[in-house]
């Protein structure tokens, strides 16, 4: 069964033609770091060239200008000669400058390791400097449910806390308007935001929520797409009357409902809006 997944917000990326949950490539990208590594004066730089002497590419010994490229679900890095990426620097006062990538080599996704962790800065798709109510929080992309006509499959990047007493961090995880179960609950689905690898990871597990429903049907046994249809609100709404002798409800009692207001559909609402939502914590 070939399963298309349509974005209903950001960046369309090319896929392999037998996994739609693995994104191959964008036509698109940002280039958010531009920098310099240099023998004896970057540290770390014997071991962050190694990938390049494995594939036979360390052939500059004068050290490496690196391009840091991005989209909302992939990333890559450019090597060329230092001029070229000086050259470039000059150029892009404005921002509109290009740069030949024939002249170096390029590699999928930003490296990692001895001496990247140090080198690399933490990114996030949502800057303030580029208009984002605050860096890391935002909407990243997001995709059409195929078996809910309307809803979606959000990514969003957002300020959260692992425990009430922690500090709060930058994180990354979906939610689905059909069924709105809450990430924090599922173990492996909310993610520190650190860079485009996280964000590649959380928008992948977005896909992979949507082709599990269109492959099990939502609410079946084996789809990750199960609404609980508010048994739990219910649960509790019955309890507190029985405990408080009251005979309305203290929860709304649908999913979509206490979602709206209580859970991720109401952060992604304020994203949409422009606001700044609260630091959540499930």
């Amino acid at each position: 069964m070939s399963i298309r997944i349509t974005n209903t917000f950001g960046t369309p990326h090319n896929v392999s033609e037998t996994n739609p949950t693995h994104v191959t490539s964008c036509d698109a990208y940002r280039l958010p770091l531009v920098g310099t590594i240099v023998p004896g004066a970057t540290s770390g730089y014997d071991d962050m060239v190694q990938m390049l002497k494995e594939e036979g590419h360390d052939t500059r010994p004068e050290g490496y200008g690196l391009i840091f490229l991005e989209s909302e679900e992939f990333s890559a890095t450019y090597f060329g000669s230092i001029g070229q990426i000086e050259q470039y620097q000059r150029e892009n006062t404005d921002g509109a400058a290009t740069f030949d990538a024939s002249q170096g080599v390029m590699y999928a996704q930003w490296p990692h390791g001895k001496g990247w962790d140090d080198y690399l800065p933490r990114t996030f798709w949502n800057a303030q400097r580029r208009g984002a109510i605050a860096d890391g929080v935002g909407l990243v992309t997001a995709f059409a449910h195929n078996e809910v006509p309307g809803a979606e499959v959000i990514v969003y990047e957002f300020e959260g806390k692992w425990l009430p007493d922690s500090n709060p961090t930058q994180m990354i995880t979906h939610h689905c308007t059909a069924c709105h179960q809450d990430t924090f609950y599922d173990s492996g689905h909310v993610h520190e935001n650190t860079g485009p690898t996280s964000r590649r990871w959380a928008a992948r597990q977005a896909r992979q929520h949507i082709i599990s429903a269109a492959r099990h049907g939502v609410g079946g046994t084996n789809s990750a797409c199960r609404p609980s249809n508010g048994e739990m609100l219910r649960a509790v709404n019955a309890a507190a009357r029985d405990i408080y002798g009251t005979t309305g409800n203290s929860l709304p009692d649908t999913d979509d409902a206490y979602c709206a207001t209580h859970g991720p559909c109401s952060t992604v609402r304020e994203l949409r809006a422009g606001v700044r939502p609260l630091v959540y914590r499930g």
